[in-house]
């Protein structure tokens, strides 16, 4: 029989952002396995696709319509741990967040919630899985790829077709994988120093990750333009698309191009010290149209 040490340190990503059996398997063997004198910490992945349970509603009725409403991980932290059962990631969420609170002294936890994500491989290791479903070109053996932006580019340059999302005035935040990779550094270096500051863990352990805002059909219009500038289109032409068309287009990205998504990333810098700085989205846009024609020239 072997018998392996527990984990002091659990960091989960991508799509344990909606898998409920990991959850609580995470949240039970921390719980067992640690003491209030030795804790055990828990850096869980969300997303921020929890914000959009408004345009979600009714069948997706105000697909592409704008809003002011933003959350804000700081002054509104209770407001973003008690969102409705019904959004998107919520039934995990709550289980990270009982783990945190009703265990506190024992297990730490935070929860990461990125936003889109975009940009090349980045020069940390953890960054190479973190949210392997969401980043650009990467190093690390489960995705090299995008969702979200990156399936804009492929349907725009294959379909000379310039998205619009119902009315197309949705926002939706965005960070590098680089800067995200970075947050996770200072959480680790956090946790592997014991650190149990309240303002980062347990009940207000909630952090966005953005250091930007998009609109998304102009984030389209931007990429066909450079599309465009490249030689790869000739006359794109914009594409008034329902929720039905966008799914028929390119799947649930497509529909996630009409949804609102808008959040403040104060928490980080405030309590960490996190500053993103790498190249914008829009500055990454001419890399990422090269990067999808190449892709679509090798298929």
């Amino acid at each position: 029989m072997i018998l392996c040490r527990p984990p002091d340190m659990v960091t989960d990503a991508a799509d344990a952002s909606d898998h409920e059996g990991a959850a609580r398997a995470i949240a039970a063997g921390l719980a067992r396995s640690h003491t209030k004198e030795k804790p055990g910490y828990w850096l869980h992945t969300g997303g921020t696709g929890i914000l959009c349970y408004k345009d979600s509603a009714n069948d997706f009725a105000t697909l592409g319509q704008w809003t002011d409403e933003q959350y804000d991980d700081l002054a509104g932290v209770e407001k973003v741990v008690n969102l409705p059962d019904e959004a998107f990631h919520r039934n995990v969420d709550k289980i990270v967040l009982k783990a945190g609170t009703k265990n506190k002294d024992v297990v730490k936890t935070v929860i990461v919630c990125p936003p889109t994500i975009y940009g090349q491989s980045c020069h940390v290791t953890l960054c190479e899985w973190v949210n392997a479903d969401y980043v650009g070109t990467g190093r690390g053996p489960v995705s090299g790829r995008g969702r979200q932006v990156y399936e804009m580019g492929k349907l725009i340059l294959s379909k000379s077709l310039i998205p619009v999302i119902g009315q197309g005035k949705a926002r939706w935040n965005n960070v590098h994988i680089e800067d995200l990779s970075d947050l996770y550094l200072l959480l680790l270096e956090g946790a592997m120093a014991q650190d149990s500051n309240n303002d980062i863990w347990g009940s207000h352990g909630y952090m966005f990750a953005e250091n930007g805002e998009h609109v998304w059909s102009d984030l389209a219009n931007m990429m066909s333009q450079e599309a465009e500038q490249q030689g790869l289109i000739k006359n794109a032409k914009v594409g008034a698309l329902s929720k039905d068309a966008a799914l028929d287009q390119a799947g649930f990205e497509a529909v996630s191009w009409g949804l609102n998504s808008r959040a403040k990333a104060k928490r980080a810098r405030e309590f960490l010290g996190w500053k993103p700085h790498r190249a914008s989205l829009e500055q990454t846009v001419p890399e990422i149209v090269r990067q999808e024609s190449r892709l679509l020239t090798k298929s």
